[in-house]
């Protein structure tokens, strides 16, 4: 595996343990002029809450099957928090099903608009299907709501690099994101070549 691989790589176990941390706590407006729900206010019963952490267990084992048998019924019964969306999307994704999982990650920013984690997911879906300017307008929006969620300005920087050849959207981006995580090995060596391209 070549290098530009691995570095855009979706980071699905950060994700999911960013996603059971903050069930969607992102801020935004769904479309359609209705109100956001704020996640912290959102109360889901005990049963929601112990399938949506036996959900995360079947991720983090790989069991993505078994990870879809139970957030299929989750997100029917609770439907306001966009977490178990990105999680099923994620699930789908690892089991082969994109359109699946493109309507899970869809769904998952119905509830809340520019959420990062759906977001980002759903801009790495686009990129690995060759829709690179859609994956640019996902993560745009996800930026706007969430200007310093370094995974969604990296791959971002990533895609303008790599993909779009928009060598100044790259170094911003780049540049930002050596803000974000100065300690980050692979910043200086990325914005030393992309410096040296321009």
């Amino acid at each position: 595996m070549s290098q530009s691989s691995l570095r855009v790589l979706p980071v699905i176990r950060l994700t999911v343990v960013l996603v059971s941390l903050v069930l969607g706590a992102c801020a935004g407006n769904p479309p359609g002029g209705r109100t956001a729900i704020d996640p912290a206010s959102v109360r889901v019963s005990g049963g929601v809450s112990r399938d949506f952490e036996r959900s995360l267990e079947y991720l983090r084992g790989e069991r993505y099957e078994e990870a879809i048998g139970i957030l299929e019924p989750l997100v029917q019964r609770e439907s306001r928090l966009p977490a178990p969306y990105v999680n099923l999307g994620i699930a789908y994704y690892r089991v082969g099903d994109e359109k699946s999982a493109e309507e899970a990650f869809v769904k998952a920013l119905a509830v809340r608009a520019g959420h990062a984690a759906a977001s980002n997911e759903l801009g790495a879906l686009y990129r690995r299907q060759g829709r690179f300017e859609e994956a640019r307008t996902i993560y745009q929006s996800g930026l706007q709501v969430n200007p310093d969620y370094p995974v969604l300005v990296r791959n971002l920087g990533i895609l303008c690099d790599l993909y779009l050849q928009d060598l100044s959207c790259a170094l911003a981006q780049f540049q930002h994101y050596r803000n974000l995580k100065p300690d980050a090995p692979e910043i200086k060596i990325w914005l030393a070549e992309l410096e040296r391209r321009m």
